[in-house]
């Protein structure tokens, strides 16, 4: 009878002394889980001038997740998404007054658990450029002029304007006969 208190004692103190392994086994894969990740940004395109835009890619975060991408080169916080498999997607406009330098890009993925950097690199640029042009022209005559402008006249053109001048030139010498002619009564 008196094997049975001493065979539950065994089974505690080998209880005890396997769960804190077992623990400290758990929470080591745990760790493992939420080990930082780092990775890096892909920048397109790498060299940019100031007000231009770039896009921005990373795979460090894992799919179906978000990001958020700083940088001294950017006019504002980059947001970053999924994009269709390829990891997380974001656009970052250049500041317009961005000194020509490399500027270092720092990702962070929302659930802290990952982080990248890249770099893009910001050229001089003599004479700011529009961030987006407006095409104006009264309802469409803009595209027309633009395609006139870059195909010129043609010899439709130097036809009609031949005619035209004809017909002014008729015109002119009709009127003209008629005043010399006297009044007769």
């Amino acid at each position: 009878m008196r094997s049975l208190p001493i065979t539950f004692c065994a089974a505690v103190a080998a209880a005890t002394i396997a769960l804190p392994a077992s623990a400290a086994l758990a929470e080591s894969k745990a760790d493992d889980s939420r080990e930082k990740r780092s990775g890096t940004v892909s920048v397109d395109p790498s060299r940019v001038s100031p007000g231009g835009e770039v896009e921005l890619w990373v795979d460090v975060c894992g799919k179906g997740r978000s990001a958020r991408g700083n940088s001294e080169a950017f006019a504002s916080e980059a947001h970053f998404a999924p994009a269709g498999g390829k990891g997380l997607f974001a656009t970052a406009r250049i500041r317009s007054d961005a000194a020509p330098d490399d500027y270092e890009i720092w990702v962070t993925c929302k659930d802290g658990h990952g982080k990248a950097t890249g770099t893009v690199t910001v050229l001089h640029h003599s004479r700011p450029s529009p961030v987006a042009p407006v095409r104006a022209g009264g309802g469409g005559a803009a595209a027309l002029a633009e395609k006139a402008a870059s195909e010129g006249p043609g010899t439709r053109h130097a036809v009609i304007g031949l005619g035209l001048g004809a017909v002014a030139a008729v015109a002119v010498a009709f009127r003209s006969t008629r005043r010399r002619r006297p009044a007769q009564h």
